[in-house]
């Protein structure tokens, strides 16, 4: 759980960071992270497109350099870019100036007010600077798509177990995701599920 939901103690570090909308409203909000891939984001966007919804992308900055095209398909279709730095770089590992940097090399491309750091570890000062130009959207609910100790029954057990009102639901669209086939799997069927609960999707 502390992985798929992350504890008080831990949403206390990052106060102003948001890692759950309106409790008191059943919404959801898909976000997807470490794109744009052509191998993978075009059909995250046509099963999103199958099921009107919008999501947030956060996006990192060197993938869309190399995928131009791949980026412009999500911009095209109405959704919603956050910011991942420009090389998915951890902020623990990293002197905060060129955090910094590596964040702003990013926007540059993104023009994008919302923020979430990678592996969502940041240094406190990190933090601080970058609340003042973006909101750092965190999650309240990582389905661990990306992970190969998971069977894709079991990531779509995480949502159904851990969604709640207000849930930011992180996927990702990486081929981690893909290669393992819980993306394929647990994506559809979670948002089959969430629909069916009654949860109505949507962004920042």
């Amino acid at each position: 759980m502390f992985i798929e939901q992350p504890p008080k103690f831990y949403r206390c570090l990052y106060p102003e960071a948001i890692f759950r909308m309106d409790p008191n409203e059943k919404s959801v909000y898909l976000t997807f992270d470490d794109g744009p891939i052509p191998e993978v984001t075009p059909w995250v966007l046509n099963l999103l497109d199958k099921y009107d919804i919008k999501a947030t992308f956060f996006m990192v900055g060197d993938n869309i350099r190399k995928h131009p095209e791949t980026f412009e398909m999500v911009v095209n279709a109405g959704h919603r870019i956050g910011n991942h730095t420009f090389n998915h770089i951890q902020g623990l590992k990293y002197f905060t100036n060129n955090y910094l940097k590596n964040t702003e090399k990013a926007n540059e491309v993104m023009k994008t007010d919302l923020f979430r750091p990678p592996h969502g570890h940041m240094r406190m000062l990190q933090y601080h600077l970058l609340k003042k130009k973006y909101r750092i959207i965190m999650w309240d609910l990582v389905t661990r798509d990306y992970s190969k100790k998971l069977t894709p029954e079991q990531v779509l057990d995480n949502v159904k177990r851990y969604v709640r009102n207000g849930s930011i639901i992180t996927f990702h669209d990486s081929l981690k995701s893909w290669n393992n086939g819980c993306l394929e799997y647990a994506l559809p069927r979670a948002i089959e599920f969430l629909k069916q609960e009654g949860y109505e999707f949507k962004v920042f």
